[in-house]
Parts: C-alpha cells; sequence; structure tokens
C-alpha cells in the first residue's frame, strides 16, 4: 500500500465552491497529492498535523462582507509555505491580512480576459505569450484595496486584482478559477504554484489503484459485498476495481429497470460476463420500476424512488448471495458535489443523484464507493489502469436512473419507447458521421410538449424531443458540441420519419453552468 504520510502533501481547504475538486484533477494531472478539507475542520492542530507543502484556499458561495462567513486559520499565513487564494480564497486573503473587499461593482460571471501587468512573476511562466488570457470568472465581490506586500500583476475589465501576489512571502491570489475547463491555461497555473512549493510529484492513478484496493480490503473484511453494476464505465471499473481487492467476495448485480438504452440489458450482460470472471446477477425488475414511476413527474420523487427500488432490489440479492454486507455503487465526485459537499463543506445543492441523495437514510448494507473523489476523465483513466478494453473505457456517461431522467414530466411505458427509439437513431447518427470520441455526451430528452404538425396530408399531434450532446473534460463544466446544420436537419429528418410519436426536434445549446448536462 502507498503511504500517504510518505507523500509531499497540499492541504485544500474548500470554502463550498461547487468546483473545489477541479482543484484538485489540476493537481493529481500534475501528480499532486492533496486532500480538500471544509474551513471548518481546519484548526491549527489539524495544520500542525497535516504538515502541509502548501496550501490553496477554495473559491465559495459566500460573501466575505457578511457576519459570520468562513476563514482560514490566522496560522495559515505564517507556516512558511506558499498559499494560493482562489476567488472567494483571493477575498479571505485580502481581508485577513489588511486589504479590503468591496460589494456593489460590477459583478462578473463566465468568460473573461485577464491583461498582464508590467512586472513579472514566476507563478505565471507561460502565461500571456499571446496576449491576454481566457479565464472564467464567477464574483459578486471583488477586492478594491491590496494588503500590504501585494501587488498587481493581471487585471480584467472587472477585475483590477484579477491576478495579486506578495512573492517575498509565496502569497498568491487569483480572482478567477483557474481549475475550470473555460480557463484553458489554468493548469499551467497550478503546475507552476506547486512547483515553486518544491513537490517533485510523485502521486500516480497506479498509486491510487494500489491504495484504494487496500480501503476496500481493510473496509470490507472477510464480507460479501454486491455491486450495482449499470453497465456504464463507472460501475464497470468500480466492479473491477473491486474485484482486484476481494475476489470472489464479490458479486455484480445489472438491475434491468425497464430504462436503459436499445440493446443495453444484451450488450451489458454479455459484455461482462464474456470478459470478466465476476459472478453476475441478471437481474429483470421493469415491471417494478415502470409500476412505481408510472405518472411521476416530480424530479427529485423519481430519483428518491429509483434510490429506494434499488436498495429493495439488491437487498434482495444479498440474501440469495448469502447475506452481502456492503452495496458498492459506481458513485462520481460530481454526483457528490451536486447533491451534497462530499467533505462535509457548505457547497450548495443541485440535485439529489438516486446513488447519492436518492439512497434511503436507513438501509441494510453499508455503501464501498471506491471512486467518490474522482472524476470521469480519471475513472477512464483508472479504467485503462485496470485493462479494460479502451472501447469500453470511452463509452459516453449513461445516469443510473436511466431514461427516467430523459423523459421530463410524467412517466409512461409509451414515452419511454419512443424515447427510446429516437435516442438509438442520434447515437446512430453521431457514430456514422464519426463524431462519437469527440463527444462527452449524447442523448435525446423526450419533452412534456405536444405539437401540432404536418405528416402527409395529415394533421399530427405528437410529442416534441430535444438532442443534447457536448464536450467536457470532467463532466463538471460543459459546452453544447457544435455539429452542422446538415447534421442536425438529417438526424432530425431521420428521428421524425422513423420514429412513431415525435414530430418535432430541437438541439439543446445550453452550457454548463447554467444548465445542467441531464435535464432532470
Amino acid at each position: 500500500m502507498t503511504d500517504i504520510s510518505a507523500h509531499q502533501r497540499l492541504l485544500i481547504i474548500d470554502f463550498g465552491s461547487q468546483v473545489t475538486q477541479l482543484i484538485a484533477r489540476r493537481l493529481r494531472e500534475a501528480s499532486i497529492y492533496c486532500e480538500i478539507h471544509p474551513f471548518q475542520n481546519v484548526d491549527d492542530a489539524f495544520l500542525r498535523a497535516f504538515d502541509p507543502k502548501a496550501v490553496i484556499l477554495s473559491g465559495g458561495p459566500c460573501s466575505v462582507l457578511d457576519e459570520g462567513s468562513p476563514r482560514a486559520p490566522q496560522s495559515v499565513f505564517s507556516l512558511g509555505v506558499p498559499v494560493l487564494g482562489i476567488c472567494y480564497g483571493q477575498q479571505v486573503m485580502m481581508e485577513q491580512l489588511g486589504g479590503k473587499v468591496e460589494s456593489g461593482h460590477d459583478r462578473e460571471f463566465g468568460r473573461a480576459f485577464v491583461s498582464p501587468q508590467p512586472a513579472e512573476l514566476d507563478l505565471l511562466d507561460g502565461w500571456f505569450d499571446g496576449g491576454d488570457e481566457q479565464v472564467w470568472m464567477s464574483h459578486g465581490d471583488r477586492v478594491t484595496e491590496l494588503a500590504s506586500g501585494f501587488a498587481v500583476y493581471g487585471t480584467s475589465p472587472n477585475a483590477p486584482f484579477a491576478i495579486t501576489a506578495d512573492p517575498d512571502r509565496h502569497f498568491y491570489a487569483v480572482q478567477f478559477h483557474p481549475e475550470v475547463h473555460h480557463t484553458p491555461n489554468g493548469a499551467a497555473l497550478y503546475r507552476n504554484f506547486v512547483k515553486l512549493a518544491g513537490f517533485t510529484g510523485d502521486w500516480t492513478m497506479g498509486a491510487y489503484r494500489a491504495e484504494a484496493v487496500e480501503k476496500i480490503r481493510a473496509q470490507v473484511g472477510d464480507a460479501k459485498v454486491i455491486c450495482g453494476l449499470s453497465g456504464g464505465v463507472d460501475s464497470s471499473v468500480a466492479a473491477v476495481l473491486i474485484h482486484e481487492a476481494i475476489g470472489d467476495q464479490l458479486t455484480c448485480v445489472f438491475v434491468d429497470t425497464g430504462m436503459m438504452r436499445m440493446g443495453e440489458a444484451d450488450e451489458v450482460v454479455g459484455m461482462f460476463r464474456d470478459t470478466y470472471n465476476i459472478p453476475l446477477i441478471h437481474a429483470d425488475e421493469s415491471d417494478l420500476f415502470i409500476d412505481a414511476l408510472e405518472g411521476v413527474s416530480d424530479p427529485e420523487v423519481k430519483r428518491k424512488t429509483i434510490g429506494r427500488l434499488f436498495v429493495e432490489v439488491f437487498d434482495k440479492h444479498a440474501n440469495s448471495v448469502g447475506g452481502a454486507k456492503f452495496l458498492a455503487q459506481g458513485t462520481l465526485y460530481p454526483d457528490v458535489i451536486e447533491s451534497v459537499s462530499a467533505s462535509g463543506g457548505p457547497s450548495v445543492t443541485i440535485k439529489s443523484h438516486h446513488n447519492v441523495g436518492g439512497l434511503p437514510e436507513k438501509m441494510n448494507m453499508k455503501l464501498v464507493e471506491p471512486l467518490r473523489d474522482l472524476f470521469k476523465d480519471e475513472v477512464r483513466a483508472l479504467g485503462q489502469e485496470l485493462g479494460l478494453p479502451a472501447r469500453f473505457v470511452g463509452r459516453h456517461p449513461f445516469p443510473g436512473p436511466g431514461l427516467a431522467i430523459r423523459c421530463p414530466g410524467e412517466i409512461t411505458r409509451e414515452k419511454l419507447e419512443i424515447l427510446r427509439k429516437a435516442d438509438a437513431v442520434y447515437l446512430d447518427q453521431i457514430r456514422k458521421h464519426g463524431l462519437y470520441d469527440e463527444i462527452w455526451q449524447a442523448f435525446v430528452a423526450l419533452l412534456p410538449v405536444r405539437t401540432v404538425g404536418v405528416m402527409g396530408d395529415g394533421r399530427s399531434y405528437d410529442y416534441a424531443c430535444a438532442l443534447r450532446a457536448v464536450t467536457s473534460v470532467d463532466g463538471m463544466t460543459a459546452d453544447y458540441y457544435p455539429f452542422t446544420h446538415e447534421f442536425l436537419g438529417e438526424t432530425a429528418t431521420r428521428i421524425i420519419n422513423e420514429v412513431q410519436g415525435i414530430n418535432r426536434v430541437t438541439y439543446d445549446i445550453t452550457s454548463k453552468p447554467p444548465g445542467t448536462i441531464e435535464w432532470e
């Protein structure tokens, strides 16, 4: 097992940003071991025990001007290690070190461009080589007066202190979010920061794999585990990792909810049984799930109902394999952060997930979630490390609740079948045009709207659907895929001609944020 105490460690103090974990992801790309801890858990004793080589202060939803708003321990600034403040973290640094933050100035959300100042800064090595740098802003307050020792190294139209630093004390602060995909050169900033802090980069996916195996063995002991296998990358990587740790103590349960894509069940069961020597139960529970969901329209009720039914099914099969004590899932960090802060921090809940907030408070098994702190790209890397086939590791994400959350409004068998057929046509189009690997995720949403159309010489009154396709690196932020009008027109024609029940096709061009990737 990799000994974490032997690693050079970086501490991320979490003030509740929705994208704090992306900071960790950037650092992992540079092979840096880091841990995220909510601000309320970090005190002087914690800092002494953790002994960080550097500290990053995350963004957050609060205002430093509010009474009782989060702060870092003042001792962070006397550790003698580099400190980097991000967005709210910059404002915290200024407030605690003698600067000034004000509200009521121009707010700044989304893309912005930062211009350099004449003075050079090692943190910005590789920045501004081609002129202004694109960044991602998300702030209402802003710094209006610098703390003693700080100088300005970059400005944006609405953030005159976009990049500030006190190089003598190795304190750095930026108003934007370098961790998100929409700050294209953000990774370089983090690489420069850890280089300044003297990190050598001794953390790898191989190390994560080894440690995860040991953690699973320590948690499970000699108990039996069942794994909810959806056929997606996440649950499959979790299953293979857990099987490596505990062997035949693991049984996979593939639950056919009746809300899978066309041919999904046969493909998943066939592939897993043919490729991996892991016990697998194929549970056809489509009537159970669809009967419970038929007529349900509230998305949170859908998710919680699905979560409850999954647990009931797993409980039943846990008994059939001799009393499994643990339920394993492929939960990822984006699932967690949208449901509740993974580390107990103050991030805002966006929606529950069937395998996070959708699970009942009381169930008969404990959870094993070895991927809970990873992003999708990291899971793919772990899958490659574990030897999963490339064609499988590269599959688009598919949500555990399946087509239920791609059918806004009431669920019916008829609507699910219409959606299944439309989705199959859409994905076939994407593959035929050679676009599958360029797209992070693509699907059809069947809208709770009927529209008038003309088909042949008659009037139709059928459903409208929305095509969704996004590009992303980690699932936390995403842009819509820029299909050509020719592709969209061809696809719409095929869906309307081949899928009875749809007479209108739209394309969703919403980014994340402000939207989410899935519609519910």
